[in-house]
């Protein structure tokens, strides 16, 4: 995919958004829950850098990416603070699940956080349509 300008750049960041929550959802129909814990913070993640291009929001790491999202979004109320703490949630499971030795996540704490990532890349999409 050729990037031509901002607009297209926001749209392929949020298409990789939305990709990554669909892989989200296979990966849990394999009881792949490290894996779909990985996915689901990627699909926030994504989404929140689609935003941050949108209002030239700029970040060097995931942690900046997390910062100026609570800072220029869920601390003005622009972004709900239940999905807010979700993101930065998915933060600390993704580094548990991907970095910590014989750690393993369940079902039972991952898969209502499906629905979860789902309802934070609705609020981001109607934040990019204002």
């Amino acid at each position: 995919m050729i990037i031509e300008n901002r607009n297209d750049y926001i749209f392929y960041r949020l298409n990789r958004a939305k990709e990554s929550f669909e892989e989200a959802l296979i990966l849990a129909g394999n009881n792949k829950w490290n894996a779909v814990i990985n996915r689901l913070y990627y699909a926030c993640f994504y989404a929140v850098i689609a935003l941050l291009l949108k209002y030239e929001i700029e970040t060097q790491s995931h942690d900046g990416a997390r910062r100026q999202f609570s800072l220029h979004f869920v601390k003005t109320g622009k972004f709900s603070k239940e999905n807010g703490k979700l993101f930065s949630k998915l933060f600390d499971y993704r580094q548990k699940g991907d970095y910590g030795d014989l750690f393993d996540f369940d079902e039972e704490t991952v898969k209502p956080l499906i629905a979860k990532t789902q309802e934070f890349i609705h609020e981001i999409e109607a934040l990019l349509r204002q």
